[in-house]
This record gives C-alpha cells, sequence and structure tokens, in this order.
C-alpha cells in the first residue's frame, strides 16, 4: 500500500472553522486528520501542500519514519502551523493502519485500559453574559451527567483585572459552584490573560472554590513564570495547549510549571507524538489530559487516547456543536452518566461526507477572548453529537 494523494477540506464551524486532511491510498483505503488551526486555516492548508511531495508514494504504515522525517526536513522545527499539518498527516495515517487491519485505533495504541473517560464540558455556557445566566447553563449540564464544567469567566480583560470584573467574575464562579456543589467539578479557563501578579491575586482569590484546576493563568510566552505562579499558589494548575513539542512538554515538567498537562492532538504531532507525552507524563506522574475543544477527528483521537492511556483524566468534548456536523461527519460517539466511549469501528470510527462539507466552506469568524465575544460560541440551533444513553 502507498500514500497516492492528500486532499485538504476547510470547513464552517461557527465559531472557527475546521480544518481535515484526507490521505488516499492505491488500495483505496483512505483516512482522515485533523488540525484545525484557529484563524490560520490557509496557513495550516499550505504547510499540508508543503509536504505532500515528501508523502506520495510512502507506505502508510510507516507512521515513526513518516513524522519523524518531515519534522526534521522541515528545518524550521516546531511551531503551531507545522505540527498541526503533521498532527492532521498522522491522524490519518493513523487511521489508514486501523482500516486496512479492521481494527479501532485504539487496539492499536494499547488497547483499553479502561471503556470510557469522564468528560467535562466546554461551550456550555453560550450565550451566558451573568453570572445567573452561567448558572443556569451550569445546572442544564450537570443534568446531563458531564462530571465538570470548564468556562472563561474574565470577559475581554488582558494582563490586569479592574476592580469591577473582577468582582464580577468571581460572581460568576460562584453561581456555577453553587449550581454544580457536590455534582461536578469547576475548571477555570484564562487563556493565557495575565501578568504574573494579576494571575497570584486571581488564583488566590479562587482558592475558596476548590477548582480542579485553573487553565493558563499566565501570558504564555514563558513556563519560567508559570513555574513562578505554581510555587506560589495553592491551586491545581493547568498549561499544555500551547505546547507543540516533546520537548516542550519535558521543560514544562522539569520546571514543574503545572500540576495537568493539556497538550492538543490537533497541534503537537498527531497520535504518534501523544503517546510519547502521555509517556513522559506517566514516568512524572503528571496527570495527561489532551486539549480537546475542535472538531470530530480530534475528539475520535483523544477518546482513543484516554482510554488507552493509564494516566489519562478527564476529557475535554464540546457541549453541542453545529448543526450540520451530523452532515459533515458520521461518527459513532457515545455518551452516559458523564462518561464518552470510542467508536469500535475501524480506524478512528469516522467518515468524511465530501459534498456534505463542500455546502459549509470557511467563513470568517471574530470570536475572541479578548473583545468580548467569546460566550457567542454557538448558532441558536446547535446540537449534541453525541449519542445519550441515560439507561
Amino acid at each position: 500500500m502507498k500514500i497516492a494523494a492528500i486532499k485538504t477540506f476547510v470547513i464552517d464551524c461557527y465559531r472557527t472553522n475546521w480544518v481535515f486532511v484526507k490521505v488516499l491510498t492505491d488500495e483505496g483505503i483512505s483516512g482522515l486528520g485533523e488540525g484545525t488551526l484557529e484563524y490560520k486555516e490557509s496557513a495550516l492548508v499550505g504547510a499540508i501542500g508543503d509536504l505532500e511531495h515528501a508523502l506520495i508514494g510512502k507506505d502508510p504504515f510507516d507512521t515513526e519514519w513518516i513524522w519523524h522525517e518531515n519534522y526534521r526536513d522541515a528545518y524550521w522545527r516546531g511551531g503551531p502551523v507545522l505540527m498541526s499539518a503533521l498532527s492532521a498527516i498522522d491522524m490519518a495515517l493513523w487511521d489508514i493502519k486501523g482500516k486496512s487491519l479492521g481494527l479501532p485505533v485504539w487496539k492499536l495504541v494499547g488497547g483499553k485500559c479502561r471503556d470510557g473517560v469522564p468528560c467535562y464540558a466546554n461551550c456550555w455556557f453560550a450565550g451566558a453574559r451573568e453570572p445567573e445566566e452561567f448558572a443556569a447553563k451550569a445546572t442544564a449540564a450537570v443534568e446531563m451527567g458531564f462530571k465538570g464544567l470548564k468556562w472563561d469567566p474574565f470577559g475581554k480583560n488582558y494582563r490586569q483585572l479592574p476592580p469591577s470584573d473582577f468582582k464580577k467574575a468571581m460572581k460568576c464562579v460562584a453561581a456555577v459552584k453553587e449550581a454544580t456543589e457536590g455534582k461536578a467539578e469547576i475548571l477555570i479557563e484564562c487563556h493565557g490573560r495575565f501578568d504574573l501578579p494579576t494571575a497570584l491575586r486571581v488564583c488566590n482569590a479562587l482558592e475558596e472554590f476548590n477548582p480542579y484546576w485553573v487553565e493558563e493563568p499566565v501570558i504564555p510566552d514563558t513556563l519560567h513564570a508559570l513555574a513562578d505562579l505554581r510555587s506560589r499558589v495553592r491551586v491545581p494548575i493547568a498549561c499544555g495547549e500551547r505546547l507543540y513539542t516533546t520537548q516542550q512538554i519535558m521543560e514544562a515538567i522539569e520546571l514543574r510549571a503545572c500540576d495537568y498537562l493539556q497538550p492538543d492532538s490537533s497541534h503537537a504531532g498527531g497520535i504518534t507524538a501523544m503517546k510519547q507525552i502521555a509517556g513522559i507524563c506517566d514516568a512524572r506522574h503528571v496527570p495527561f489530559c489532551a486539549h480537546n475543544p475542535s472538531g470530530p477527528v480530534a475528539n475520535a483521537v483523544t477518546l482513543a487516547l484516554g482510554v488507552s492511556t493509564p494516566g489519562y483524566c478527564i476529557h475535554e468534548t464540546l457541549f453541542d456543536d453545529v448543526p450540520w456536523r451530523h452532515d459533515v461527519i458520521d461518527e459513532d460517539v457515545r455518551f452516559h452518566d458523564g462518561v464518552m466511549y470510542p467508536s469500535d469501528r475501524p480506524g478512528l470510527g469516522i467518515e468524511l461526507n465530501e459534498e456534505a462539507a463542500a455546502a459549509h466552506p470557511k467563513s470568517e469568524h471574530w470570536l475572541r477572548h479578548y473583545v468580548g465575544t467569546l460566550t457567542n460560541v454557538r448558532p441558536p440551533d446547535s446540537a449534541s453529537y453525541f449519542a445519550r444513553d441515560d439507561g
């Protein structure tokens, strides 16, 4: 079997655009990968195209060497664009492996350590503005069975947090904490907003709410600042979505910059690299819980990693998604009592409908963290993408 062609698809998903890569072989088996890199879709598509000449004619089963050769020969190593391109291609090759062998990917990367993974929800807060609105939406999410809820209560602030916004953020956290008490964890997202003294003040104030973690509280340009913060606060710290190589992951662990590591399968090198990262985390007893707010292919990959990795902690997943996700992707995702289960289908268990994808072409969005529009993450007709089994 040889790689015959590479195709890319950029598909509107309201908040941003999914970027999928389809790798075709001379035996008619194809694989699907995802490198969704919000607001950098054109650069990512270009990077995938730049790699095509090095892929055509290769055996898709040679995932380790294909990954290493393309990482090495890029010369400008690392960075989100190259690593997202490698990630998408690597996922697609593992999908081909599974389909060719008639086995789900999770069987190929270690088999099951557990049947499913406990989930915390992202985007459950769509449309909320005031603390009481966040609390009402939190109640609805908990009733669906999610084990945790993550959100960013800090509006459009950057570096500092004015007194009035500080007060409103803590009121929001208090309201959600009350709505979820004894039913689900709360996870506080900061999106790398704050300078060090502001992050210190925020983390100290959040301590009374006992968050599962505080994610990216410091501007993410230096791990040393994050390590400094972690040494001075008592709330657990999470980071990793903007770490793109195993070397960066090693640095974060060696600096003791965080308690939880969240590399993203779409950006940190795909399945091949994520298994290496999982081993690094396991050797240091650092919980591994992949960043996963993107699309259906990344979710399938993350679930496969989640069930096959002993140290995998908790699965980030979307509360709902655009209604056309069902048209674009044929996926088999089950959710019961806060636990999500991977597909038993061969490969990643997903297929792309190219005609439906063409009906939802790339669209421009500006739902960003520092302009106050982030809670508009879903259209009014958003819907669950997973099958619920309430027993």
